[in-house]
């Protein structure tokens, strides 16, 4: 994991037995065509070998051993609930054990782990910090950055304002905030990088990378991208300015700096002065308007048509007009170059010192060298092998939520239908009983009817029988 180490020298250097072996046997004619046929291989073994010897790689953390990291990483007793970190691959990933990293596991927590290596010093080599990251819980607000320690550091007391070294990274607080940190210690100051450089804000895993060089340039790249480069000079205020304003200048009495100036021959002219309001000519005092009781009446103000506001003269070219003065600059007496900005002398921890929101950020193949190669190789064979599965696995279960969901939306307007149906079932039911109740309160009031035309006939003939009898 971590420790400085000659990166694959055995493996490649058999390779260059191997090419050299015809050298050594047979006669010199052959072994010398052999040698020219074979030299543009040979050249290049050795170009490969050059280039992978020379890289060092200081601290190195793929997190493959299980719960062996918990050797290898020191917790800060700084405070008694730093948040807790657990090694998963997440809700998606593209190969379930190599991509199992450190995950922040508590919402609303600051997290303060810390590993140490060799202690190094950069000094005359380029300087190169990379590493993983994955936002799957959608973060809101949040840090996912790396610090660099010197090798002094009391990882049991490591807290937010522990000196560092080097602070890279994305960095995630709401819409305002999505950046990647570049700050730098320098002579106990930190200093954060004048450019704004965005920060991935998506769920997906990716690969961020600090390279500095002896020359005093930076570059940060995102996913093996150049997103950002430049020099430390220019991109940080490290240093005093070069040049400061001449103190002992000042801009000459005389100086018109004036580009226009007022027409001296326009005039305002009579009608222009016309007051702002005046009283509205239409209105009339009304016919109930009692002066004991209202007091004198007066008309309403209004806005004066005519009005045209305050008169300014034109404006005219400045004859005298000489331009911005420009203040001279002089050299700065306390600018001092120095050519070793870029230089860390006692390096030896990566932190994580952050906090977070809501939690669920994984961090993984961590790695520190002094090769920008190494690290282009060490992304490819993590990050580039497993992004295209990662993001497959995530659509994929994209995919399934959206169809569960549609089949859940599916069985709830079902369910809404049938209730509809049963509703109207029963409301047809409740009409066919009012129906028939009606239709039976017709029928007995039918009956009714008929019985009472049945008395009155009944009725009518009795009368008639009797006036016949009496008759």
């Amino acid at each position: 994991m971590s420790g400085g180490h000659l990166c694959r020298a055995c493996p490649r250097a058999a390779l260059r037995l191997q090419l050299l072996q015809p050298l050594a046997a047979g006669s010199l004619t052959s072994s010398l065509h052999a040698a020219s046929m074979k030299l543009p291989a040979i050249l290049a073994a050795f170009a490969w070998i050059a280039v992978t010897v020379e890289a060092t790689v200081h601290f190195k953390e793929q997190f493959l051993d299980a719960d062996g990291w918990q050797s290898r990483w020191a917790e800060s007793k700084h405070k008694s609930d730093y948040g807790q970190w657990k090694l998963t691959a997440g809700k998606f990933y593209g190969d379930a054990e190599a991509d199992k990293g450190l995950q922040t596991s508590q919402d609303a927590h600051f997290y303060a782990l810390s590993a140490r290596f060799e202690p190094f010093s950069n000094e005359g080599k380029p300087l190169v910090i990379q590493f993983t990251i994955k936002h799957e819980q959608k973060i809101d607000c949040g840090g996912g950055y790396v610090k660099i320690f010197p090798s002094d550091l009391d990882q049991s007391n490591m807290h937010g304002d522990s000196q560092y070294y080097i602070m890279f990274g994305p960095d995630i607080c709401g819409y305002s905030t999505k950046k990647v940190h570049v700050i730098f210690n320098y002579k106990g100051q930190n200093h954060l990088v004048k450019k704004d450089i965005k920060c991935k804000d998506d769920e997906l895993t990716h690969m961020y990378t600090l390279i500095l060089n002896p020359d005093q340039t930076y570059e940060v790249r995102i996913n093996n991208e150049k997103v950002e480069s430049g020099s430390l000079e220019d991109d940080w205020d490290m240093l005093p300015a070069k040049k400061i304003k001449d103190p002992d200048s000042k801009k000459p009495s005389d100086w018109d700096d004036r580009a226009k100036i007022d027409d001296p021959n326009d005039t305002k002219s009579e009608e222009w002065d016309k007051p702002e309001t005046i009283p509205d000519p239409d209105a009339t005092k009304p016919d109930d308007w009692d002066v004991d009781m209202d007091g004198e009446w007066e008309p309403p103000v209004i806005t004066n048509p005519e009005y045209k506001g305050e008169w300014k003269p034109n404006q005219i070219d400045n004859p005298d007009y000489k331009g911005a003065w420009v203040h001279p600059e002089i050299d700065n007496p306390e600018y001092t170059q120095d050519a070793a900005m870029y230089k860390f002398d006692n390096i030896g921890v990566l932190g994580l010192d952050l906090w977070q929101v809501k939690s669920g950020t994984i961090f993984d193949n961590l790695l520190i060298t002094d090769n920008v190669k190494e690290a282009e190789e060490f992304g490819k064979e993590t990050w580039g092998a497993t992004m295209g599965p990662e993001k497959k696995m995530k659509e994929e279960q994209e995919d399934m939520e959206r169809k569960l969901r549609e089949e859940e939306e599916d069985k709830s307007k079902k369910t809404d239908t049938d209730g509809d149906a049963e509703d109207e079932e029963e409301e047809d039911d409740e009409e066919e009983e009012e129906e028939e109740e009606e239709e039976e309160e017709e029928e007995e009031e039918g009956e009714h009817n008929e019985e009472t035309d049945e008395d009155a006939r009944t009725e009518g003939e009795d009368s008639d029988a009797k006036k016949r009898d009496e008759l």
